[in-house]
C-alpha cells in the first residue's frame, strides 16, 4: 500500500471509532467485562482520544511530513510488536508507527488486552483485504526484523535476551510525576484528579508522585479527588486501598485519605494502586531538571510542563520513553 492509501484507512478507522455503531459498542463492552481493570468509561476515553488525537487526517500529513515518507518503501521489514495490557489500546501508537512506516507487522498482544486491538485490525482486513498479507498476530514472536517491545523492568530482562541482537526498542517501567506550587486553581485540581486517577492509576502517563512546597494544603486537592470517588465500587480497586491503608495504620505512619485515595509521604516515583506519593522541595527549577533527567519519569505535569488534564492524552510525536519510534522504523530501510 502506499502512504497515502495507508493514512486513508487510518482515518477511516477513526471514524468507525467515533461513529460508535452496535457492532463497536459490543465490543467495548466486551473488553470491559474480560479485564475488571477496563471500566467501561476508561475504554471509552482510551478509544476516543485515539480518534481525535491520532486517527484524524490533517494530522497524519502533517505527521508523516515530518520524517519525510515515500509513498513505498524498497523492501519492507517484518516488526514485531510486544503490546502491555495495563489500559485499554496501549499498543495502539506502536501499532499505528509500524503500519504507517509501511513495514509488515507481527503483533503479541497482551491477554488484558487483546479485544479491541484484534477488532479494529479485523475491520481494517474487512476494508482491504491485502492487509491480511501485512498485519498478523502471533503467540511468539520469531523471526522478525526488528522488535518494539513493552513491559515491566523484569519483562524487559527477557525481551533484551531475546530481541537484543536485533533493531530494537525495548520499554520499561516509567510514570509521572506532578509539580505543584499551591496556587493552583480549583479547575486545575480537578483536572489534576483525571491525571492521578484516570485508568485506575495504572498507565505510565498517570501521576504517582506529587512535589509540594512546605506548608501545602492538601484538602483542596483531596476535594478534587472525590469525583473519582465511584471507585469505592470497584472491587479490586477497593482491595487495594484497604490492603495498603492497612499497611500504613499498621506501620504507624502518617497518611491521609478522602476515602478512596491515600496521601503517604514517600520518597518513591511509584505508587501502588490508590495511593499517592508526595514530598516537599524548596526550588521548582532545580527540581524540574532533575526530573526530566530521570530516566523513570515519562511526564511531568503542572504550570510551565504538561497542562494539568493533558497527561492522558498524548499527541502523535508523545512517543513513550522519549524514544523516537517513527525515526528508529524510518532507519530500518536505510
Amino acid at each position: 500500500m502506499i502512504l497515502q492509501d495507508r493514512i486513508k484507512i487510518l482515518v477511516e478507522l477513526g471514524k468507525y471509532i467515533a461513529t460508535n455503531n452496535d457492532e463497536w459498542q459490543e465490543i467495548k463492552d466486551r473488553a470491559a467485562r474480560s479485564n475488571p481493570w477496563f471500566a467501561e468509561v476508561f475504554v471509552e476515553t482510551s478509544t476516543k482520544n485515539i480518534a481525535i488525537a491520532f486517527l484524524d487526517e490533517k494530522l497524519l500529513k502533517q505527521w508523516t511530513e515530518n520524517y519525510g515518507l515515500k509513498a513505498e518503501i524498497g523492501v519492507p521489514k517484518n516488526v514485531g510488536i510486544v503490546m502491555a495490557g495495563n489500559i485499554p489500546l496501549v499498543g495502539f501508537h506502536d501499532f499505528l508507527c509500524v503500519f504507517i512506516s509501511g513495514h509488515n507487522i507481527t503483533i503479541k498482544t497482551s491477554s488484558k488486552d487483546d479485544v479491541l486491538i484484534k477488532h479494529l485490525v479485523g475491520k481494517m482486513f474487512e476494508w482491504n483485504n491485502d492487509l491480511a498479507h501485512i498485519i498478523s498476530f502471533a503467540e511468539r514472536l520469531n523471526g522478525c526484523d526488528a522488535y518494539i517491545a513493552t513491559g515491566s523492568n523484569n519483562s524487559s530482562r527477557y525481551f533484551e535476551y531475546y530481541f537484543g541482537k536485533y533493531p530494537s526498542i525495548i520499554r520499561k517501567n516509567r510514570t509521572s510525576v506532578a509539580i505543584l506550587t499551591g496556587d493552583e486553581t480549583k479547575e486545575e485540581l480537578s483536572l489534576l484528579a483525571d491525571d492521578i486517577q484516570q485508568y485506575f492509576g495504572l498507565g505510565c502517563r498517570n501521576v504517582t508522585k506529587l512535589y509540594v512546597p512546605e506548608k501545602y494544603d492538601f484538602i483542596p486537592l483531596m476535594e478534587a479527588l472525590k469525583k473519582y470517588e465511584f471507585y469505592a465500587d470497584f472491587h479490586k480497586y477497593k482491595h487495594n486501598f484497604d490492603y495498603h491503608l492497612a499497611l500504613l495504620i499498621m506501620g504507624n505512619k502518617l497518611y491521609m485519605n478522602n476515602g478512596t485515595i491515600i496521601f503517604s509521604e514517600d520518597t518513591q516515583l511509584f505508587s501502588p494502586i490508590s495511593q499517592i506519593n508526595y514530598e516537599y522541595y524548596e526550588n521548582k527549577t532545580q527540581l524540574t531538571e532533575i526530573l526530566k533527567s530521570n530516566q523513570q519519569v515519562q511526564c511531568i505535569v503542572g504550570n510551565g510542563n504538561i497542562p494539568f488534564g493533558k497527561a492522558q492524552q498524548p499527541s502523535l510525536t508523545d512517543y513513550a520513553d522519549g524514544i523516537d519510534t517513527m525515526e528508529f522504523l524510518v532507519a530500518l530501510t536505510k
